[in-house]
């Protein structure tokens, strides 16, 4: 759909190429504006974790409209009230967090479809581009856009990684390292042979069930070598500390020889 750049994105994935995004968690929809101008193929904008209410995220997507640059919003949690109002802000996928059993899997699946495929509440504004596209056009549209993306960041999700895979209307699989290696015991280990080898595991998993592989962070070769088509990298705040404090750091190595007169 033109709103939200999903045939972009899914066009890029379908080519090979692995698509980079950038993590919103600041309120200014500049940001996202900007994440679109420097060339990111997605943005995740946080409304799990960050201080961003339902009109912050909409701000966000529509901020990218005009750009190659594709909406994704992580939500609070699986629950269909929580997901109904952000399918209908019109993302290009909503990210549903914590999902580690079959049964889980199929209602965050049935929250984002419209029956009879699931129990989507009908509202849509955005979506139909404020009532300019016909109601079965978008319909048509709805049934695979947006994007649904499940993520695999829980120990128990990976004991169910088969039962999970089987459900019907799954986009893509985004694993959660930091989550995933605390609910082993492990909290940040990345580095532990255990940790490497629960997310080796997955990322073969889903491959195999054909099934788009997303991650956070991390390594980039590396997860590109366990078919990661999709990677949000960076964070706004973090890119923005991290290169202020460079800056200042060289500023002040450079007028350290300085003479004071």
């Amino acid at each position: 759909m033109s709103i939200n750049n999903l045939e972009k994105f899914r066009s890029k994935l379908a080519s090979g190429k692995t698509c980079f995004g950038m993590v919103i968690t600041l309120s200014d929809p500049c940001v996202s504006e900007l994440a679109g101008e420097i060339g990111y193929d997605f943005t995740w904008i946080d409304a799990e974790h960050c201080a961003l209410n339902i009109e912050t995220v909409l701000h966000h997507v529509m901020a990218i409209r005009g750009s190659n640059c594709a909406p994704l919003i992580r939500v609070q949690w699986n629950q269909w009230g929580v997901i109904k109002p952000m399918l209908d802000i019109a993302p290009a996928g909503i990210i549903i967090p914590m999902v580690n059993s079959r049964e889980e899997a199929v209602e965050a699946v049935a929250s984002c479809k419209y029956p009879p495929q699931g129990n989507r509440g009908c509202g849509p504004r955005r979506g139909r581009h404020y009532g300019m596209m016909p109601f079965d056009e978008y319909l048509v549209n709805s049934a695979s856009d947006p994007m649904v993306i499940l993520q695999i960041e829980h120990i128990d999700a990976v004991k169910n990684l088969d039962e999970i895979l089987s459900v019907s209307g799954i986009d893509s699989i985004c694993i959660g390292p930091t989550d995933l290696s605390g609910s082993m015991g492990k909290f940040c280990q990345f580095d532990d042979p255990d940790v490497k080898k629960v997310i080796d595991e997955i990322s073969a998993k889903v491959c195999k069930a054909g099934i788009l592989l997303g991650a956070v962070g991390g390594d980039i070769p590396l997860w590109q070598s366990r078919g990661v088509g999709w990677i949000a990298m960076a964070g706004d705040g973090g890119s923005m500390a991290s290169h202020a404090k460079s800056a200042l750091e060289a500023a002040r190595e450079s007028a350290s020889g300085n003479y004071s007169y």
